[in-house]
């Protein structure tokens, strides 16, 4: 076979996991029109299908022409940037409750991208994705379409869904302060007081220019409007340890080894750490901060979400809306929130054993929409005050 351009080689390593019966036209370098025949029978399926699976192989090819295009029924596809262990439970309960099969590509990055390079043949129904910035970020490349479904307003409140239900919060997580329990007497926190000089040379954080804070400083010119905001900023700068750098676990291994006393994290990585059985350390550095919730004593947290939206082209679009309103039920939202150490975004679902345990907290009410508003400034801002260059700079 000349080159993995042809679409036969495609199928043949994909059959056994996504389409067991299929049959197509497919054109290679030294062949002529093929027709495929597999177990016996012929099943029509689509070139969105063709692609899908090509796509989980990485593999370039070329389609000259499908016998029938028609969608397969009972299957819904799913680019996700969220690891596949995170949400099988999720898609397995739903697949136990529809009969509709989810088949997931998951990737760290470049999904978008990939939706926009697929086009109208892109056989994406949902992107699952993480932090309102994200989920932004598709809507402005154009590969999102707007929702009408009465559940999903219903479940999900306004503050955690676009304005023109473009993607929708299925998840809230909070950035909280993790903070020492040997060095760090107090037991509640604001971000205002981050910027406090008493603060000096004792906080870890990641990046200034990551998604997380990005919406955290957008959420501060919110509240506060730009000139605040960027005084803030150079506080909090003036107070870093060092050079922002690794992830929000690096943070809570700095508080631990001693080099910082407070530390910048989204509140799931505790639970990463705390059921951490591959690297046992990390047990070691979430029992050694305590989880402050900033301004929960007036505003509140700042939160952020996981969510989903429907992508452009959608080939099975019923089943796809059918699976948005699953993930926004009860049911859904309890499995989901569980597995990701995260809160269920519709009121009333109760929180998961680990998650009550870290104990209660006042969220902020800022629409997602507000904080989308100022990001771009924000990570100007970012730049200005030179946060990435740490305190000296």
């Amino acid at each position: 076979m000349d080159h993995l351009t042809c679409v036969d080689y495609i199928v043949a390593k994909c059959l056994k996991i996504y389409w067991p019966e299929v049959i197509i036209s497919c054109y290679c370098k030294s062949f002529a029109l093929t027709k495929i025949k597999v177990q016996g029978r012929y099943q029509v399926k689509s070139v969105q299908n063709i692609i899908f699976c090509a796509a989980l192989l990485g593999l370039p090819f070329t389609i000259t022409g499908v016998v029938n295009t028609a969608q397969a029924a009972g299957n819904v596809n799913v680019y996700s940037y969220r690891q596949p262990i995170l949400v099988k439970p999720l898609f397995e309960a739903f697949t136990k409750q529809t009969g509709i099969k989810v088949n997931v590509l998951f990737a760290k990055k470049g999904l978008v991208e990939r939706i926009k390079t697929e086009g109208k043949n892109s056989p994406a129904d949902l992107i699952f994705t993480t932090d309102v910035g994200r989920l932004s970020g598709a809507l402005k490349a154009g590969v999102t379409q707007p929702v009408i479904s009465p559940v999903l307003t219903k479940n999900i409140p306004s503050a955690y869904r676009d304005k023109d239900n473009n993607w929708f919060g299925l998840t809230t997580r909070t950035r909280i302060v993790l903070a020492s329990r040997d060095r760090v007497k107090q037991d509640t926190i604001t971000y205002e007081e981050l910027a406090d000089p008493k603060w000096r040379g004792k906080i870890c954080m990641r990046s200034g220019q990551h998604v997380y804070n990005i919406a955290l400083i957008a959420s501060m010119i919110a509240h506060h409007g730009e000139a605040k905001a960027k005084q803030w900023l150079k506080g909090v700068k003036a107070n870093l340890a060092g050079k922002p750098s690794g992830n929000d676990r690096a943070q809570a291994k700095g508080v631990f080894s001693g080099r910082c006393d407070l530390a910048i994290a989204n509140n799931y990585y505790m639970g990463k750490m705390e059921t951490n059985d591959k690297h046992p350390e990390q047990k070691q550095w979430a029992a050694s901060v305590k989880m402050l919730f900033p301004n929960s004593q007036n505003r509140g947290v700042h939160v952020n979400v996981s969510g989903i939206a429907l992508a452009a082209h959608a080939p099975h679009k019923d089943n796809a809306i059918k699976l948005m309103e699953f993930l926004a039920s009860d049911q859904g939202q309890q499995i989901y929130a569980k597995a990701v150490f995260e809160y269920p975004v519709k009121p009333g679902v109760e929180w998961s054993e680990r998650n009550k345990s870290w104990g209660m907290f006042k969220a902020d009410t800022l629409p997602l929409n507000d904080i989308v508003k100022n990001r771009k400034r924000a990570s100007e801002l970012v730049d200005i005050v030179g946060f990435n260059n740490g305190p000296s700079s």
